[in-house]
């Protein structure tokens, strides 16, 4: 190439949408300080994940201009919330197809995907995106992406794209790793040097997320092989989707993707290898980890706290909207003492509170949580002591102090707590306690457990199968027929047929 500058755009729209929640997402839920964002503002943002790895690689090279389009960051309810609007849909794509057309030409374009997005009437939004990008920047320029491995993709967006990097573990290690690749080889299509070529295939397997661990074989196995092949053969790139099914979209399920340069044969090899490997062990990955009831896990936390084993964490890994009670409700019955929950969800709650000007020192006596759904129970009476109140990361939070030394902490959305020392501003004094109870499906396993901090881990749901429920054959399904899915039906599946 001549000397000219290569100029990228850059563009961000992730979302894991809970399909099943009644509380749709607006383009309200978009807009805060911060959000949406563009130009060095969307570059910097998240510097430790995929656009962290994505900018720096990409400044890397001296000719390359980078171009913040503007784009939504994560809506302020996290993945707590149902299907997104038309309406958030089309403005934020309008938006960013309108800034493609008065900020280019570019010789490329890298979106900062989820996978897991589900808009109301758009079947696949990810491809969909890709494709109005297309559109603008044409067949000369090249598109690249990267993604959550819960994503519900298939061949749909690569038909649109060039190019897809997804993360291998849960919890996600390698997100600024995927970012450098997409850089790397997003450079390297536009001078030439690679020429994309790609095979997608759909596994007919389903699995709730809290399954997917990589701590666990068989999951660690599948990544483990796709490192392994990476290793083997030069400018060969596997993902594995391991997909979302609490977005009802007709893309669910697993599915691999294989890229090579220029080498067709390779990546059909590759990717019928991989297929067949999921299929051969797909029993087993539904077997990976253990769940208990939450008066079961709950007595065992009691026992384990009794005999040293500390600390504790309970993990309701089933409350898609953060302001279920069934687990707090069961720690009062149970008499826990020592016990850190973070968090409860509750937005009315707290925006009382807020206007009430509640402050550390005041008595507290409300109901909070439950009622935002059949899954989130009923309201918890909680009588205490406020000890911290304040705003931080878009929300409003209150701790609240209660029975044999408990701390609540109430939020105003779903919060996923990955790491015990994020809760180190609100409550100084950690070590007071021997049981942490969370949100939580495997991300805190980032600094709960991988780092040696807890003693004991205990996964739990209620008896009922509510959204984000181990029995998948209990959701609404509109999208999707189980029946064409391992375990729900008998699909009859061939990789080398696929």
């Amino acid at each position: 190439m001549s000397d000219r500058k290569i100029r990228i755009a850059v563009l961000h729209f992730s979302h894991e949408t809970v399909s099943f929640l009644p509380n749709e997402t607006t383009l309200d839920d978009f807009i805060y300080p911060g959000s949406p964002a563009k130009g060095e503002t969307l570059l910097r943002f998240d510097p430790k994940n995929y656009m962290g790895g994505f900018v720096q690689v990409a400044r890397e090279f001296a000719e390359v201009e980078l171009v913040g389009i503007e784009s939504p960051l994560w809506p302020r309810t996290g993945t707590g919330s149902g299907w997104i609007t038309q309406q958030a849909y089309r403005t934020f794509v309008g938006k960013m197809i309108a800034g493609l057309k008065e900020e280019g030409p570019f010789d490329g374009v890298y979106l900062c995907l989820h996978g897991a997005m589900a808009v109301r009437d758009v079947p696949r939004p990810e491809a969909d995106l890709a494709r109005q990008v297309r559109e603008v920047v044409g067949r000369g320029a090249f598109i690249t992406a990267t993604f959550d491995l819960h994503g519900n993709e298939d061949e749909a967006f690569l038909e649109q794209a060039d190019m897809a990097f997804t993360v291998k573990y849960f919890p996600h290690y390698d997100a600024h790793l995927q970012g450098e690749r997409a850089a790397r080889m997003l450079v390297r299509a536009i001078r030439g040097d690679y020429k994309p070529a790609h095979r997608t295939i759909k596994v007919p397997v389903i699995s709730p997320t809290v399954l997917q661990w990589t701590g666990a074989r068989p999951w660690m196995d599948l990544v483990q092989r796709a490192l392994v092949w990476e290793a083997r053969e030069v400018d060969l790139y596997v993902n594995i989707f391991f997909g979302f099914p609490f977005a009802d979209v007709p893309d669910a399920g697993m599915t691999v993707q294989v890229l090579t340069n220029n080498n067709p044969k390779l990546a059909e090899q590759v990717a019928r290898d991989l297929a067949a490997t999921i299929w051969r062990v797909r029993e087993a990955l539904l077997q990976s980890t253990k769940l208990h009831s939450i008066v079961e896990g709950v007595a065992l936390a009691k026992r384990a706290m009794t005999d040293g084993n500390t600390p504790v964490v309970l993990a309701d890994h089933s409350d898609r909207s953060g302001s279920a009670t069934w687990l707090l409700r069961v720690i009062i019955a149970q008499d826990l003492a020592n016990t850190l929950i973070a968090t409860i969800a509750d937005a009315r709650a707290t925006a009382h509170l807020k206007a009430g000007g509640a402050k550390a020192g005041d008595a507290f006596d409300m109901e909070v949580g439950g009622l935002a759904d059949e899954s989130a129970g009923e309201p918890v009476r909680i009588q205490g002591t406020i000890t911290a109140a304040g705003e931080g990361y878009g929300q409003f939070w209150i701790c609240v102090r209660f029975g044999r030394n408990n701390l609540l902490i109430l939020s105003t959305y779903l919060v996923q707590i990955m790491e015990p020392f994020s809760l180190k501003t609100l409550v100084p004094d950690l070590d007071a306690f021997d049981a942490f109870v969370i949100k939580s499906r495997v991300h805190f396993r980032r600094g709960f457990d991988d780092n040696g901090f807890a003693r004991t881990i205990l996964l739990v749901e209620p008896d009922e199968p509510f959204l984000g429920t181990m029995r998948l054959d209990r959701l609404p399904y509109r999208n999707v027929d189980l029946t064409q899915f391992y375990p729900y039906g008998s699909p009859d599946f061939s990789p080398d047929a696929a």
